[in-house]
């Protein structure tokens, strides 16, 4: 306990050195920067909500891709899933023939999730039956869904009259989730975000399901000896990243845009994958670290518009809280191989 103590303090120490150099490299006054990124990200009920819709689709796509981790794979395709969850979930939302939000809402929540979920398990076949490895396969389906989202946008689904880079027009006002007053994040995304963090914590960690990945994770051939198929629980995984992948999609299109936009995934993806990694593969701190990394991308806003800083700069901010954790997690690996 004291020594994760220690390393903690560590961390803080090495991410608040390498963000004040870079800061200083940058010619930013090191205290007014922390101020405003500060102020930016909780300096208000408006800040605070956006916060955490960007907290909600970090939470869960870390947790889909905890499942992919404790298999040994590395997801990379999470990304192409929330998007394609995103244009799953708006496919139905277009439906003329469903008026009823009640019933139309839940059907595009399943059909995210279905959508999410088929395109991380074509990532899976790809690897099982292709013989394709998941972090080329995943990047070739990035690219596939990108281009499909764009073509949409620009081609059967277009704003009338107009077709631009602003994505398609604005779902009717009945189908937004409904907000908290004054903070305008989405109830329905709050719930779902604990809830999906709850159902990984008990499958991965209390259940059958989480013991087996874990053993093909460690040793598949050694599975093999159990009757435990490394095949069926790789597609397994996978496919239930990409079923949380599209279930962030549909958040970001009902809940943040209320449109499809061509960066619909805003990059979160990517993010969630390092912070399981940060997290050291455990569910336990993924709320705090996505929490922080949501202030930090939201609060970083500021500096451009009060500092006149670069709006690159947040990225490189990220990028030292990262690598300084990184860098403790490695020490701590280290010391457990002694």
């Amino acid at each position: 306990m004291k020594q994760l103590s220690a390393d903690i303090v560590l961390g803080i120490l090495l991410v608040l050195t390498f963000t004040s150099l870079v800061l200083l490299a940058a010619g930013a006054p090191v205290f007014a920067a922390f101020q405003n990124i500060w102020l930016g990200s909780f300096g208000s009920s408006m800040k605070i909500g956006q916060v955490l819709n960007v907290c909600i689709p970090l939470i869960i796509c870390s947790c889909g891709l905890l499942f992919t981790f404790r298999a040994n794979l590395w997801n990379i395709g999470i990304e192409g899933q929330i998007i394609m969850g995103a244009i799953g979930g708006m496919a139905v939302l277009r439906m003329d023939s469903i008026s009823n939000p009640t019933l139309l809402l839940p059907l595009a929540f399943i059909a995210a999730m279905v959508t999410g979920g088929l395109w991380g398990l074509l990532a899976g076949l790809l690897k099982t039956r292709g013989g394709v490895h998941e972090i080329f396969g995943g990047l070739g389906l990035n690219f596939v869904s990108q281009g499909f989202i764009l073509w949409l946008i620009f081609g059967p689904w277009k704003r009338p009259g107009i077709a631009s880079m602003s994505g398609t027009e604005l779902l009717k006002h009945k189908l937004w989730l409904s907000t908290l007053p004054g903070w305008r994040i989405a109830i329905a995304g709050l719930v779902i975000a604990g809830i999906v963090f709850l159902l990984t914590w008990l499958l991965l960690e209390k259940s059958r399901l989480g013991l087996k990945l874990k053993a093909i994770g460690q040793n598949p051939r050694a599975a093999l000896l159990y009757d435990i198929s490394p095949e069926g629980y790789y597609l397994l995984s996978i496919a239930l990243a990409g079923a949380c992948a599209g279930m962030a999609g549909f958040l970001q299109i009902t809940a943040v845009y209320h449109r499809l936009i061509p960066n619909i995934s805003s990059g979160y993806g990517y993010l969630g994958l390092l912070l399981v990694m940060l997290a050291g593969y455990r569910i336990g701190p993924l709320p705090l670290l996505a929490l922080f990394f949501a202030g930090l991308n939201v609060g970083a806003i500021q500096l451009p518009i009060v500092l006149q800083l670069d709006s690159a700069l947040s990225g490189v901010i990220q990028g030292c809280c990262v690598l300084s954790a990184l860098f403790i997690l490695g020490l701590e690996k280290k010391r457990r191989q002694k």
